[in-house]
Order: structure tokens, then C-alpha cells, then sequence
């Protein structure tokens, strides 16, 4: 089994509520090369990514990597508190990640159109940027967050897939989604175009929360039901991590695997 990790704890210390985080990536059961990419904050920002590239010629691997290096650049180069941003558009904090991605965005497409060989290449974005109170989740694609509160876990973030879009017309149901020949067609990404709309939305935490961003090589193997058991009833975050990918594995390993894990604690 191919595996890159990020594993262990790491405390962000500019949240007074302490953050552990954990993360990996795994090739899986059937792809010859991994064209996932992730980030965890190693300094100051509380900042989780997660990339699924997209693209033939191994440019999949390319957009992701580009996507997560063009945000963690425009953080190291912003100022933490972001004072010059917009009013209309939000708190400083929702301007910056909403930037960031949108940097990501145009160094994508930039890329694509400069070389023939990286032509339509694309990456899914989810991310986090967690806050002394809360957490700002912006995400472009079908890449998830979930967040298990209480021992529930729920889906935080809404797929933009052809999929998602059928059944909220009434045209499919959430049942027939699994059975969907093209479940996996979406309809945003980031890098496809030169301006892209990223969702993105805030909520408080609660101590004790646990965030999951994940690629779909992991929703896709791995039910809500079976990612709340896990995720329930793991005793670390580095374990959960490889408890969550090797079921991915298990169920098929269809797809690039790769899981962060994002944990509040007191």
C-alpha cells in the first residue's frame, strides 16, 4: 500500500482552543499514481486542505499540488489579521479563505493554458481555516467535510456534482444516488475557468468537535454510516486516519484516499 502521511499531533497556537490535527493520503486499491494533495498548519494558521486534481497525463496531480501551494502561499504572504479586506464581503477571516481559493483558482488555470500538456486539468478544493471560535469551510467540487458533534456525525458541505444537482430537482433520489452512472461528473471545479464561485460558509465549534475533509476516494468507498462508527469509536486521530483508509481499501480502493482529521479540544 502506497501511503504519504502528515501524521501526529500539532497544536495551532493561535486558537485558545487547542487544534490536534492528522492527515494521509493513500493511492488506493486501483490508481497507479495519486493525484490527491493535502495541507495541515505545521505554524500560527489553523489551516486544513484538502485537493482532488483532475486531468489526463498525471496534470491531476499537478493542479492539486499547485491549488495547495497558491493557498498557503497567500496566507504566508497576508497579514493574520487581514485588515484591509473588503466590508461588503464579509469578516476579514471569510475574505481571506475566500481569496485564498480563488488564488488557487487562477494559478490552476494560469497553468493549464500555458501548456498544452496540462490542458483542462482541474483540482476539487475543501478546506478549513479555523478561528478562535469558529471555522470558515470553503470548498469547490465534491471533496467533503464532515463534522462529528455528540457522537453525529453530519455533512457540512453541499458536493457540486451532477448528482447533488439531480436530486435537488427531485430528479433523483438519495437512494439511486450510489447506483448514478454519473455520480462522479462535477459541475464546479477549481482551475477550469479563470473566476470560479466558491461556497463557503462559517459555524461555531464546540469542544469536542471533530472535522473530517476527505477526497472522494473516501465518500464514495466509505458510508456516512460506516465513517461515523469509525470515527466514533477510534481512540486517536492518527488511527482514524488509517482505520478510514484502509475500509476505503477494503471496499475497493476505487479512487485516490486522502483523510484529515481536525479535532477541538479544551
Amino acid at each position: 500500500m502506497e501511503v504519504q502521511d502528515n501524521l501526529g499531533e500539532q497544536e495551532i497556537r493561535s486558537v485558545p482552543m487547542k487544534l490536534v490535527c492528522a492527515g494521509m493520503t493513500d493511492v488506493g486499491n486501483v490508481r497507479d499514481h495519486n493525484e490527491d494533495d493535502f495541507y495541515l498548519s505545521e505554524g500560527e494558521e489553523a489551516l486544513c486542505v484538502v485537493a482532488d486534481g483532475m486531468g489526463g497525463h498525471r496534470s491531476g496531480e499537478v493542479a492539486s499540488a499547485l491549488a495547495i501551494k497558491a493557498i498557503v502561499e497567500y496566507y504566508r504572504e497576508t497579514m493574520a489579521d487581514y485588515s484591509d479586506a473588503p466590508e461588503d464581503e464579509g469578516s476579514p477571516e471569510r475574505v481571506r479563505l475566500l481569496q485564498a481559493v480563488k488564488t488557487a483558482n487562477r494559478a490552476v488555470f494560469a497553468a493549464a493554458s500555458s501548456n498544452e500538456s496540462y490542458r483542462n486539468m482541474g483540482t476539487t478544493i475543501v478546506s478549513g481555516f479555523f478561528t478562535d471560535k469558529g471555522v470558515y469551510l470553503a470548498h469547490i467540487g465534491d471533496s467533503r467535510c464532515y463534522r462529528l458533534r455528540d457522537g453525529k456525525l453530519e455533512q457540512r458541505t453541499e458536493d457540486h456534482s451532477l448528482a447533488n444537482e439531480y436530486v435537488r430537482m427531485g430528479i433523483l433520489s438519495l437512494e439511486d444516488v450510489e447506483y448514478f452512472p454519473y455520480k462522479n461528473v462535477i459541475t464546479r471545479a477549481c482551475g477550469l475557468t479563470d473566476e470560479v464561485e466558491v461556497e463557503i460558509h462559517y459555524e461555531e465549534l464546540q469542544q469536542g468537535d471533530i472535522y473530517l475533509f476527505c477526497s472522494d476516494g473516501l465518500s464514495d468507498m466509505v458510508s456516512d454510516a460506516e465513517l461515523n462508527v469509525i470515527m466514533a469509536d477510534a481512540e486517536d486521530l492518527d488511527g482514524m486516519c488509517r482505520e478510514l483508509v484502509e475500509r476505503a481499501n477494503q471496499n475497493g480502493g476505487a479512487d485516490n484516499i486522502t483523510v484529515i482529521h481536525a479535532k477541538i479540544e479544551a
